[in-house]
């Protein structure tokens, strides 16, 4: 197979590592992880989440990765490299960062908005009720923030792999990391006592998060358990979206596959896990168990200003913190779903990066503008399929998120495990002499058990399956 010699790439194993885990390190797993387990019954949530990320997240992750190395090719041009005839799976996984990155721009601008509040002295104002909601119903603020958020992850991806993505990454990342064990720290050590007089603490939080709750476990229940961590892991390792072809194709040939395919998981976990650690004792302890119950931009941007407000002074040093560390998470995995579709661009159509990202960046603008304008001048409220309410952006993240993934991810393994056999990664991730340790599990998950699962999860998502 020809591959390009003037091809750019990660200069090692680190910044390949820590570009891959900054990637999956972001919005969705902090607001929606915590959620998740804590709806979940904690524990339970975390061993099946564990599980299936060494097993069914392995699969993907591993097959994703190899399919760029062995290619050369970013996604929209990979699978045709492949397997002629199977071009139709690269549009679709381009499609998917197409869709995502003008509404992941918009409520990374909110993050800049909340983190800019809280460095200013401002977190009180930002944690009363409607001052999200006025915000984004605003006709240009959240625009100005979009932008600000764009051109940032732009100028990053138009520096390129080294000196844009992995350069950018060393930096970020470790500080990401610090920032996401401080607060995890921090936040299992409060206490606070309530208007009734009930004192809760971090720490009885944290044994909420981790203790299985078996109370009335059901099969149905734990099916959606099942179902709600297989979901998760899409965001978690940013599988079926294009994002580890593009990087993958980045990694040299003599690098170990093997070790790096391992850290990323270890790395994108722990992050995962002390997500949870960071939010869920802070809310149990300052909101109860009521508190809880709150995710994705509501968790985020409604439930932890008042968490923050409640800490009294501390609170906007605490929350400055926390919005700076989700600002860090945002921009890391916005520029990988850049980078897909930046690099598709260039290898399919032989342009310039700097031809590229332009063009990225104006379908993103226009994208991100409507969806701004979906909270006011273009506002209306739809049911979707799953019976979900929602918006212009609501739509965009289920289009990509419950059909288009779901799709790209059946796809691949039909490919993989059926077409070319897997084989084809196997040899990949061996070469150089490696040694793939979790080889039998790799052809039983990508051949049987990943594509009745991903069925199961598709079906489930378009309101087809409704028993579980």
């Amino acid at each position: 197979m020809e591959k390009e010699k003037n091809r750019h790439s990660f200069t090692g194993s680190v910044g390949f590592v820590l570009a891959a885990a900054g990637s999956a390190v972001g919005l969705g797993n902090i607001w929606r992880f915590p959620y998740l387990a804590a709806k979940d019954g904690g524990g339970l949530f975390l061993v099946i989440y564990l599980f299936l990320a060494l097993t069914f997240g392995f699969a993907l992750l591993t097959t994703e990765i190899s399919i760029g190395r062995k290619t050369k090719q970013s996604p929209l041009t990979a699978y045709s490299k492949v397997k002629k005839g199977w071009g139709f799976l690269g549009v679709l996984a381009c499609l998917v960062p197409v869709i995502i990155m003008p509404y992941y721009c918009v409520i990374g601008g909110w993050v800049v908005k909340y983190f800019v509040a809280f460095l200013t002295g401002e977190g009180v104002a930002a944690a009363q009720d409607g001052f999200f909601s006025d915000f984004i119903a605003a006709d240009v603020q959240p625009i100005v923030m979009m932008l600000i958020f764009l051109f940032v992850v732009a100028f990053i991806i138009f520096r390129g792999v080294e000196k844009g993505i992995e350069s950018s990454s060393r930096i970020i990342m470790p500080i990401l990391l610090l920032l996401v064990i401080g607060i995890a720290i921090f936040s299992i050590t409060i206490h606070h006592t309530d208007a009734e007089g009930v004192t809760r603490t971090g720490l009885e939080g944290l044994r909420i998060y981790v203790v299985p709750n078996l109370e009335g476990l059901t099969v149905k229940g734990f099916f959606t358990v099942l179902l709600d961590a297989m979901g998760q892991l899409f965001f978690s390792l940013s599988v079926a979206m294009g994002i580890m072809i593009a990087y993958g194709s980045y990694v040299k040939d003599d690098a170990n596959l093997v070790s790096s395919i391992n850290q990323i998981e270890i790395f994108d976990t722990a992050v995962a896990f002390l997500a949870g650690v960071m939010i869920i004792p802070a809310v149990y302890t300052f909101m109860g168990t009521e508190g809880m119950a709150a995710s994705g931009p509501s968790l985020m941007f409604v439930s932890l200003p008042k968490v923050f407000a409640a800490m009294g002074k501390a609170g906007n040093v605490i929350g400055a913190l926390f919005f700076a560390m989700v600002l860090f998470a945002a921009i890391t995995s916005a520029m990988s779903v850049m980078e897909a579709v930046v690099a598709s661009l260039m290898d399919k159509f032989h342009m310039s990066r700097l031809k590229a990202t332009v063009i990225e960046t104006g379908i993103a603008l226009v994208g991100g503008i409507i969806v701004c304008l979906g909270y006011n001048k273009l506002y209306f409220d739809i049911t979707l399929p799953n019976g979900a309410h929602a918006k212009i952006l609501d739509i965009m993240d289920y289009i990509s998120n419950n059909a288009l993934m779901p799709l790209v991810a059946i796809g691949t393994c039909i490919l993989i495990g059926w077409v070319v056999k897997p084989k084809f990664v196997i040899d990949e991730v061996e070469k150089g002499g490696s040694r793939m340790g979790r080889k039998q599990l790799y052809v039983i998950m990508i051949k049987f058990i990943a594509p009745i699962l991903l069925l199961i999860l598709l079906l489930k998502s378009l309101g087809i399956l409704t028993v579980i």
